[in-house]
């Protein structure tokens, strides 16, 4: 988005240096859900722009593209925010709940199955979104456990 005025944060129009699918890549067969690199891509600023704006806009993309990699993993049922709903990425007007993204870590609340061993599942989840996190720490939260019917 480009900058209208004296505020960085007032935008009008599409970004025309964005560049979807950008952070694509990494090790396919690593991956659980389906390829979500537009959804997962990085944005470049224009000149003059808040960084903090487009760290947001990157982080939305980025959480959605995690969540949908995360709820194909085997011995995943959902996602989960959390026994208070701590665990969410805020979006515009709705909340992705059971995934948290910063600059150093990534929080990921599930809800288990028990088709595999837990630590299993865990790792299943860190794997699969290693090449959407880069260096950053993923926790992998497990608040309840189900049975598959």
């Amino acid at each position: 988005m480009r900058p209208t005025g004296p505020n960085p944060g007032t935008t009008a129009g599409p970004d025309p240096g964005a560049r979807p699918g950008a952070r694509s890549g990494g090790n396919v067969g690593a991956r659980c859900g389906a390829d979500t690199g537009a959804a997962a891509g990085a944005h470049t600023s224009v000149a003059g722009e808040d960084p903090a704006a487009v760290h947001g806009r990157s982080a939305v993309g980025e959480a959605g593209g995690i969540a949908e990699r995360v709820r194909g993993c085997p011995g995943v049922a959902g996602l989960s925010g959390g026994p208070f709903g701590t665990v969410a990425t805020y979006l515009p007007g709705a909340r992705l709940s059971g995934v948290s993204v910063d600059e150093r870590a990534v929080e990921i609340s599930i809800v288990a199955t028990l088709d595999r061993p837990l630590p299993e599942t865990a790792d299943e989840v860190r794997r699969a979104v290693a090449d959407l996190v880069g260096e950053r720490r993923v926790n992998v939260r497990i608040d309840d456990i189900v049975e598959r019917s």
